[in-house]
């Protein structure tokens, strides 16, 4: 989806500067948000644990007087030495199956306890909070595309639940937490979201596909490879977040954020082949437990609320984060500051 009448400009500079909070700043979704904050003149404190955050990703801003970073798991309490936030973002968690799965308790520790630490913040701060949940919420979906309305097709004791049913639960938390303390809160929900400083090692399908063709090995697919996903670059995802953050419209609820371009997983890998002029061949696996057939975002709210819609269409995205995993993978500095300019 491309259309002019939500395109949207460069944040411009504020004049009145925030300081704002963002948990999991040094991962993949928040080392992005970092950037565009800073370059909008927040002032940024970076709260990560480094479990799959890497220094690398927030290296290209280590200079800025703006940015600070704090090495910390948000399971304890935020000090009050850190100073009040106008505005705290919570990415905290890790959020591909290898990585939340390697300690399950610890991911729905994560979600609930920690949650509930940035919330208490908030509160004490007076601090608008915002908290990245996941299209993982609807499951297996039985419902196409999914709406925010649609409650979702979850096995709460499968080996996924820790990160469904932490998110679910970390919705709920973030909305009552809100009412009783009359915090203006938002939820995004994030559908597949792919681009530069991407773990290598994370085990999503976009980073595993690049990986794995750039190296002259067989692509892994699970399943058939007709199940679909649909996927946003990572520029379009916190341009997103951003709007969600800043709009004074009441929003009751989540809203989705993603690309409602669906394509196979098949297709996908045929593209990744081609832009990296690959010779790797499909090779054929099980599907894993409770991994979703069907993932496409309704994004009506999105359009309507926050005029936001997608802009980048997927083979520039594969060809820029193509171009990252290639110098990354040869060791090229280049690539740790990835998209410097987001």
């Amino acid at each position: 989806m491309n259309d002019d009448r939500f395109s949207y400009a460069p944040t411009p500079v504020v004049t009145r500067p925030k300081r704002v909070a963002v948990s999991g700043g040094a991962g993949f979704l928040g080392s992005h948000l970092c950037g565009r904050l800073i370059k909008a003149g927040h002032d940024v404190t970076c709260i990560d644990n480094f479990h799959t955050g890497r220094h690398a990703n927030v290296a290209h801003l280590m200079g800025s007087d703006r940015f600070h970073l704090v090495a910390q798991d948000i399971n304890e309490p935020l000090g009050d030495e850190l100073g009040r936030f106008d505005q705290i973002y919570n990415l905290a968690c890790p959020a591909s199956p290898v990585h939340y799965q390697y300690d399950r308790v610890k991911t729905a520790l994560t979600c609930a306890m920690g949650t509930w630490n940035l919330l208490k913040r908030a509160a004490t701060d007076g601090a608008r909070f915002f908290q990245a949940s996941t299209s993982e919420i609807y499951g297996d979906p039985e419902i196409h595309p999914q709406a925010e309305t649609y409650r979702g097709n979850v096995n709460t004791v499968g080996p996924r639940s820790c990160y469904d049913e932490g998110k679910r639960f970390a919705e709920t938390l973030v909305t009552d937490f809100g009412h009783q303390h009359g915090l203006t809160t938002r939820i995004v929900r994030i559908f597949n979201t792919y681009g530069p400083r991407m773990h290598p090692d994370d085990g999503r399908v976009v980073s595993n596909f690049i990986v794995q063709a750039l190296a002259g090995r067989d692509i892994t697919i699970y399943g058939s490879g007709e199940q679909t996903r649909s996927f946003c670059f990572v520029d379009d995802l916190i341009e997103g977040f951003i709007r969600l953050m800043e709009t004074d419209e009441e929003i009751d609820g989540p809203v989705n954020i993603g690309n409602p371009n669906e394509i196979t997983v098949n297709e996908l890998a045929q593209q990744v082949i081609a832009l990296s002029g690959s010779r790797s061949r499909l090779v054929y696996h099980p599907l894993p437990i409770d991994d979703p057939r069907r993932r496409k975002p309704d994004i009506s709210r999105a359009l309507t609320h926050l005029r936001w819609s997608p802009r980048v269409q997927l083979q520039e995205g594969l060809e820029r984060t193509i171009a990252y995993f290639n110098a990354e993978l040869h060791g090229n500095s280049v690539a740790q500051r990835g998209a410097a300019a987001s």
